[in-house]
């Protein structure tokens, strides 16, 4: 049989029988290494992928009184970690979340380079990265609401759906696969801003206006849009000591509550 080393010829009474043998075992081998490589295939090729685009509060911030310097919280505790665990097997979660991300606005003040802190200017390149996604979550706006961007509710939600169309025409680069689905969440309002200047000078009380009337203006648009939609203010807020970021237990809640949503959406 091509590619199978028989053995030396042996002795008339054994050299049938050991060649037999050997030739069993090979192909036992074979056929058990095929098998496991065409299960370990359909397993891949089941799982859901999704992504999760978002600012430090997808990204994983720990409140600090002074925001930075900051830390992240470990996987689990990061709601699309806890959203992971929810869903359980076949699914793929993906983190691709950034603090200070806007929807759609250019903020040169960290100095980062590349498409910076701007969603809308990073988003194609990561949905090319990491397709085939068969959902994307987006849960920016709040770093939208600051005074220097003069953006109102309507214009960060118009920004946001720009989001979610990107998502539905990108097939990545030079592929065959769909778009991907879309969920958009709103986040928590903002709550108490730390007493530091600069903080509150980011986040003033117009800021949390804003921040607060943001889910109900993007919510109907979304759905008028055909965009799946979750308020997360409707199972978690803002508590962190700097009241820009959550502790651990709303991370919990997001996560259980956007597990909850993406399931019957990836059923389909």
């Amino acid at each position: 049989m091509p590619g199978l080393l028989l053995p030396d010829l042996l002795p008339d009474e054994t050299c049938f029988q050991q060649r037999i043998d050997y030739m069993t075992t090979m192909l036992t081998e074979t056929f058990a290494v095929l098998a496991f490589g065409m299960m370990a295939t359909a397993a891949m090729a089941e799982d859901k992928r999704i992504m999760v685009f978002g600012d430090s509060n997808s990204w994983g911030g720990v409140p600090q009184e002074t925001i930075v310097p900051t830390t992240r919280y470990d996987a689990a505790i990061r709601w699309p970690g806890v959203m992971d665990a929810a869903l359980g097997d076949g699914y793929v979660v993906i983190e691709e979340s950034l603090s200070a991300r806007t929807a759609a606005t250019d903020d040169p003040s960290l100095g980062l380079g590349g498409a910076g802190l701007n969603g809308l200017e990073y988003l194609p390149a990561a949905l090319a990265t990491h397709m085939p996604l068969d959902l994307v979550i987006i849960m920016l706006g709040t770093n939208d609401v600051k005074p220097g961007f003069g953006q109102s509710p309507l214009d960060i939600s118009l920004d946001i759906l720009q989001l979610a169309s990107e998502v539905q025409k990108s097939s990545g680069v030079a592929t065959s696969y769909a778009p991907a689905k879309v969920l958009i969440v709103a986040p928590p309002p903002l709550g108490q801003i730390a007493d530091v200047d600069w903080l509150q000078a980011m986040f003033p009380d117009d800021s949390i206006r804003k921040s607060n009337e943001l889910a109900g203006v993007l919510g109907p648009l979304a759905q008028a849009a055909g965009f799946a939609f979750l308020d997360a203010a409707t199972v978690a807020r803002i508590d962190g000591v700097d009241g820009v970021h959550m502790s651990a237990d709303q991370h919990a809640a997001i996560g259980a509550a956007v597990a909850a949503s993406v399931k019957p959406m990836l059923a389909e």
